[in-house]
């Protein structure tokens, strides 16, 4: 809950994997998940007609550009029936449709996981049957950029900014004046190894991976995406506790650490190439952007190219109250969802 941009409550709740089961898909647990905000909003005393705007976190959907959008039935269709995916993150905009239904208010999302402001050049992979996605931290990045270009003294759609979110996932993004021209495909194996993510991989070697009859489709994908990056090398993807490692002595945790920032670094002079060489600033945010650890060893590498702005933490809460004042006070467009 914010009141303009001030935090009034936040509560987080937390759902058992055993509670979840019992549900045959992500959708299914819309009714549950509802019960839950309404029951603690009670308890806090607050009622749904204190409410002027609902926002929701944006899910799998099509391509979209950055931005705010209505929740409207072609949306919510899309996300009842996994067009895109499933992921918890579908759940965002219904469950912000039945608070905006009590409250007798607007919802609305704004820049989900599928922004796509890439240039032309940027979708282009090598391999005609293959384009290159954008599926990055939007949220985050967003509202990091938005910061940092303030700080400089600028408007973030004349910025050229390199962004940075360093998390379980980790996208490195080229903004130039307001787009995200080029960025990594955070979720599905581009860029650099993360916590749990393998990152990008040698395509020879993973095509006779796939096709060695050790794995099945499932197992691989896990591999990719939950069981890769830190957690194959170290067994866990607990960066607080890989640092904690390494404060003891363990030079493999040490070892692996220092890849990963390699690579992050490698990423973030290849957006370097992007903007032409001509980088207003680079932005470092993302949980793992509060250990000192890394943020050292990385502003080592790339410092040269940029001034570098550290905003740790992950602010996805406040980019939607952001985006919410933005729209109330009329100074931000609401878009429509259309179906394609």
């Amino acid at each position: 809950m914010y009141e303009g941009l001030e935090e009034r409550a936040v509560h987080t709740i937390d759902h058992d994997s055993e509670e979840l089961r019992a549900y045959l898909s992500v959708m299914d647990q819309r009714e549950y998940r509802f019960s839950c905000i309404s029951d603690m909003l009670e308890r806090r005393g607050i009622s749904f007609g204190d409410i002027d705007l609902v926002m929701g976190r944006g899910g799998l959907l099509h391509p979209l550009a950055g931005g705010v959008y209505a929740v409207s039935a072609a949306m919510l269709e899309d996300l009842q029936q996994a067009r895109y995916g499933e992921h918890a993150s579908n759940l965002g905009a219904p469950l912000a449709a039945m608070a905006a239904q009590k409250a007798s208010c607007r919802a609305l999302i704004a820049d989900p996981v599928v922004v796509d402001e890439l240039s032309d050049e940027a979708r282009v992979s090598g391999m005609p049957e293959l384009d290159r996605k954008s599926i990055f931290h939007a949220l985050n990045h967003k509202i990091a950029a938005r910061e940092t270009a303030q700080l400089i003294g600028t408007a973030y759609e004349d910025a050229r900014l390199i962004v940075v979110h360093l998390g379980g996932g980790i996208s490195v993004g080229a903004h130039c004046c307001g787009q995200v021209i080029d960025v990594n495909n955070a979720l599905d194996g581009e860029g650099p190894f993360t916590p749990e993510r393998s990152g990008g991989l040698p395509a020879g070697d993973l095509m006779r991976l796939a096709f060695s009859g050790r794995y099945t489709q499932e197992q691989l994908q896990k591999k990719i995406c939950g069981m890769g990056g830190m957690m194959s090398y170290l067994e866990t993807s607990d960066m607080r506790e890989i640092i904690d490692r390494i404060d003891r002595g363990d030079a493999r945790a040490a070892f692996y650490t220092d890849a990963m920032i390699y690579q992050v670094a490698k990423e973030i002079g290849a957006m370097g190439a992007v903007l032409h060489g001509r980088v207003d600033a680079i932005v470092v945010t993302g949980g793992i952007a509060r250990s000192e650890y890394v943020i050292e060893r990385l502003r080592d590498r790339i410092s040269y190219l940029a001034e570098v702005f550290v905003i740790p933490g992950e602010r996805e809460m406040l980019s939607l109250a952001e985006n919410a004042l933005a729209v109330y006070t009329g100074s931000r467009e609401v878009m429509e969802y259309e179906q394609i």
